[in-house]
């Protein structure tokens, strides 16, 4: 063979090869859009507890919107505060073939039977800012740093009451949530564990001598029977002394806590309302921080929790152990469940712009009376 029929022989050979090149390259493209392309279809179960609380309504919605910009079919529900119906609806899902069902527990003891079946049913299970309990089928767990709430609630209060300073005594009060939540047991611990050795020393003082858990608890994180319970606390021990603090675990139980002080008389110039907590940053909430009948909220941005979610189904879809940050603190009676918490910070009217407004949560029109 002639030179010049080898050099043109090994020219065609380098042509062909880089061609053989492109078209892999435009395979893995192809099978790259074929990926994204197989979420279409691809089905996942979001269940909240009710629409009756903003909160849930936005980590719904955000949830929605996210899963569905990734392409996923999404079925989202809500169960109204009623067991029986997130059973239910839960038990659709599975039927409806969803490859991951994410749930905020309503009763996170009540749910071990129909995820059960869903683990039978090769579904990967989130459990949503509430920990589902007594069941491996909870796979990973999404939420804030629930300790973290309550300290910061209990910082709020060592702080405005100058307890660090040694001023004193006040007369502080208790309203957390629900028994059947698992949360409400970091809440009240991270709050505590700030407020108790105030109150073994005498700065605080209640009143009421309702300290526990227990006797502090509001069912359903219902207002009603937050303002009924501290319409009782009040007309029982605060006939001649006046509140100091309450620490409010959330916004609804904190909304009940304002009308009953309101009935019994605060909110003027001459009885100004106590320091009050709560969390969530809830609209009405937020309209009475700026009023000044609510100090303060803890604010948990659940657009990044909606986020965080996303990465998880991602994960799980593409057969990937989600990214957790937490493997020790969630035991819920079964298992020690992975996951990963966010950081939630307190707003208050000095940095109620910066947290809400600047950040695009709410618009200044939205918060103002």
């Amino acid at each position: 063979m002639s030179l010049k029929k080898i050099l043109v022989f090994c020219l065609v050979l380098m042509v062909t090869v880089v061609m053989t090149g492109c078209g892999g390259s435009q395979q893995s493209s192809s099978d790259s859009g074929s990926a994204s392309a197989d979420k279409k279809g691809v089905k996942i179960g979001v269940s909240m507890p009710t629409k009756s609380l903003q909160r849930w309504n936005q980590d719904g919605a955000n949830m929605e919107k996210k899963l569905k910009d990734k392409g996923y079919d999404v079925d989202l529900q809500f169960a109204e505060n009623k067991v029986e119906a997130q059973v239910s609806q839960i038990e659709n899902m599975i039927t409806k073939g969803c490859k991951v069902i994410i749930v905020g527990a309503i009763d996170g003891g009540s749910l071990s039977s129909v995820l059960d079946e869903a683990k039978s049913a090769g579904i990967k299970v989130i459990s949503y800012d509430r920990l589902i309990m007594n069941t491996d089928a909870v796979n990973y767990y999404a939420t804030f740093d629930n300790y973290g709430v309550g300290k910061i609630q209990g910082q709020y209060i060592e702080k405005q009451l100058g307890l660090t300073e040694g001023k004193g005594p006040f007369n502080l009060e208790i309203a957390t949530g629900p028994l059947d939540d698992n949360n409400v047991v970091f809440f009240f611990k991270g709050a505590m564990d700030v407020l108790q050795p105030y109150i073994d020393k005498g700065q605080l003082i209640v009143k009421s001598g309702q300290v526990t858990r227990e006797q502090c608890a509001t069912p359903n994180w219902d207002e009603a029977k937050a303002q009924e319970r501290m319409d009782n606390v009040l007309t029982t021990n605060y006939t001649s002394a006046k509140v100091d603090a309450v620490l409010c675990s959330n916004d609804s139980v904190s909304l009940g806590v304002q009308s009953a002080l309101k009935s019994a008389g605060y909110n003027t110039s001459e009885k100004p309302m106590p320091v009050v907590t709560g969390q969530d940053a809830n609209l009405p909430n937020v309209k009475a921080i700026l009023a000044g009948e609510q100090s303060m909220s803890v604010f948990k941005d659940t657009r990044a929790l909606a986020d965080q979610v996303v990465k998880m189904v991602d994960a799980l879809m593409n057969n990937q152990e989600p990214e957790v940050n937490d493997t020790k603190s969630y035991n819920n009676g079964a298992k020690v469940v992975p996951a990963y918490l966010l950081q939630p910070q307190f707003v208050d009217k000095t940095n109620y712009k910066q947290l809400l407004i600047d950040s695009g949560y709410y618009k200044e029109a939205d918060v103002q009376k």
